[in-house]
């Protein structure tokens, strides 16, 4: 993991979807992220320790170790977060760390695509850490697997986000999806772009990374 130092941010994107706005001010607490998505062989060692039944497409023979692992539902990434002592990242959280320090540009590296950070517009999952990663030091932030937020979905919530730490709606019937996957086009890879899935649901592009907090 790596420390993302707390501070303040312009959240969402004044020329994208109708849910990325307003545009609002929010301060994010210090918190440390996982470099990279969770992997099969990370999960393989969960469900190892704990019993838990092997996500959809789990396909041992084929798959590598170093591959995202996917078909988690959004249960499950909280299970393994909490075994792991982590938690899945706020939705500002998640945008914070993915804009990787640069608080302007539609990607993490600034505001033309490049497939040499983002595996996107491609055929498949590619293994962690293949290409380039942001300020940070994160990669995949955006693009090769969605990874599953902790907040409630709710399109029209920066409204009334909170200034400070945002966690979404109390309730809500889907959950926050960030990042994009492998076979989004540029559009969908923008480090504000929000998506969102039922929270049983599984789906062989959906994965997830973990974050704790700063005690």
């Amino acid at each position: 993991m790596v420390l993302v130092p707390g501070g303040k941010f312009s959240m969402g994107a004044g020329d994208g979807d109708p849910d990325e706005a307003p545009v609002h001010q929010v301060y994010v607490g210090s918190f440390y992220i996982d470099v990279q998505e969770v992997t099969i062989g990370q999960y393989k060692k969960f469900m190892e320790a704990t019993g838990h039944q092997p996500p959809l497409y789990w396909q041992p023979e084929i798959d590598r170790p170093d591959d995202p692992v996917a078909g988690v539902n959004g249960e499950e990434a909280a299970a393994y977060a909490s075994w792991a002592g982590k938690r899945l990242p706020t939705e500002a959280e998640w945008e914070y760390a993915a804009r990787g320090g640069s608080m302007r540009g539609k990607y993490p590296w600034g505001d033309t695509p490049d497939t040499g950070y983002a595996n996107f517009k491609s055929f498949g999952i590619l293994p962690v850490k293949s290409l380039k990663p942001n300020g940070y030091g994160l990669y995949d932030m955006t693009g090769n697997v969605w990874e599953w937020c902790s907040d409630w979905y709710d399109s029209a919530y920066y409204y009334s986000s909170p200034e400070k730490n945002p966690r979404g709606p109390v309730a809500g019937t889907h959950k926050v999806l960030r990042g994009g996957a492998w076979y989004c086009d540029a559009r969908e890879v923008r480090v504000s772009n929000r998506f969102f899935s039922l929270p049983d649901a599984r789906s062989y592009n959906v994965g997830f990374r973990c974050v704790k907090s700063v005690k």
